[in-house]
């Protein structure tokens, strides 16, 4: 028997299509068909099991990178605090990218208890407010200006400089402040557990230094947990905003449809190992197929890119895609357009 299907994120309702070659519905419908048949074909362990060993593997990794610690060896020590490093960010990102699409299980149970694990106890912010940011805002009106169009990233006070090589070590002091700045805005029971969860991931990172690692005095433990936890602060803060920042975008009332939002106002990067592991393909290079069919995991993202990128294409849809290298330069040339000013809105005519 074939595996099943898997289910795609639910959309919006959309209007109904203008006059053009082949409207957005039936060109997404198209895609649809083609990406279910590679999904329908492929094996559990390519679905979910291999981005499950992959979180795996890292949480199986943190005992090594404590260890390594104690050494007074400064390459030991180094290795350390990349091997946590890395594992912090695979942890944080990867898994509860995945875990707040359900896209590591079927199972609706689980896919609850590796959302709560994922991002309250190992990222240290809240649940709900990360699937209602992301899913339901950036995901459902992605790059539309004022609803899913990255702006929460933009700082306007802060110049290029500051923003893109100073402004990422803020993040992992900022992401337990801002989760417990909107708790403020959930239901009493739902802020104590969050509460207690990202207590808990916080003070087991602590408690491992000062027991497993052998750190004598707190303030030396609280400085090797912000280093390791900002280890990938940089590129995480700069994929965000190189992905849809500086592309199209759309007003509520004019947005077009779906397939065309999305071919338009996602750009993937060129693989990078070190990201493609702790960020995950979904975020890095498959970004468009993420937006496009966001409940696939990295790996499935992965494998269904070439019928993707070949559809697009042969419908004469924009694929964008850029390296890492070329967008940093490209926003610090054009930091105040890209970051400060505000965007312009794009108006594609029939395409409504």
């Amino acid at each position: 028997m074939p595996p099943p299907t898997e289910p795609m994120e639910p959309t919006e309702p959309m209007e109904p299509a203008r006059s053009a070659p082949r409207g957005g519905e039936a060109l997404l419908r198209e895609l649809e068909v083609l990406v279910q048949d590679v999904v329908r074909t492929s094996s559990w362990w390519e679905r979910h099991g291999v981005d499950c060993a992959i979180l795996a593997l890292s949480l199986l990794a943190l005992p090594a990178g404590f260890l390594c610690l104690r050494w007074e060896n400064a390459l030991v020590f180094a290795s350390g605090i990349t091997i946590l490093g890395v594992c912090h960010y695979t942890l944080t990102v990867k898994g509860s990218h995945l875990a707040t699409h359900g896209a590591l299980t079927e199972s609706k149970r689980w896919s609850k208890i590796w959302l709560l694990f994922f991002v309250e106890v190992c990222t240290a912010f809240t649940a709900e407010h990360a699937t209602h940011g992301h899913i339901k805002m950036h995901h459902a009106y992605t790059n539309v200006v004022g609803l899913g169009d990255s702006s929460t990233w933009r700082l306007p006070c802060l110049n290029r400089y500051v923003y893109m090589f100073l402004a990422p070590f803020l993040l992992p002091i900022a992401t337990p402040l801002v989760a417990v700045e909107r708790l403020r805005k959930v239901e009493l029971g739902t802020a104590l557990r969050t509460l207690a969860l990202i207590s808990l991931g916080l003070y087991s990172h602590y408690w491992l230094l000062l027991n497993v690692s052998g750190f004598k005095n707190p303030s030396s433990a609280l400085g090797c947990m912000f280093l390791t936890r900002s280890l990938l602060a940089h590129p995480y803060l700069h994929v965000n905003i190189f992905q849809h920042i500086g592309l199209p975008m759309f007003s509520r009332d004019n947005k077009p449809r779906r397939i065309h939002m999305m071919s338009l106002g996602v750009l993937n990067l060129a693989r990078l190992p070190v990201l493609d592991w702790a960020f995950g393909h979904s975020i890095i290079s498959c970004h468009v197929e993420h937006h496009l069919f966001p409940r696939l995991s990295d790996n499935m993202c992965l494998k269904v890119k070439p019928v993707v990128s070949q559809f697009l294409r042969e419908k004469q849809l924009p694929y964008n895609e850029d390296s890492y290298l070329a967008r940093f330069q490209l926003f610090l040339r054009r930091y105040e357009e890209f970051m400060v000013q505000a965007p312009p809105i794009t108006e594609l005519v029939g395409l409504q």
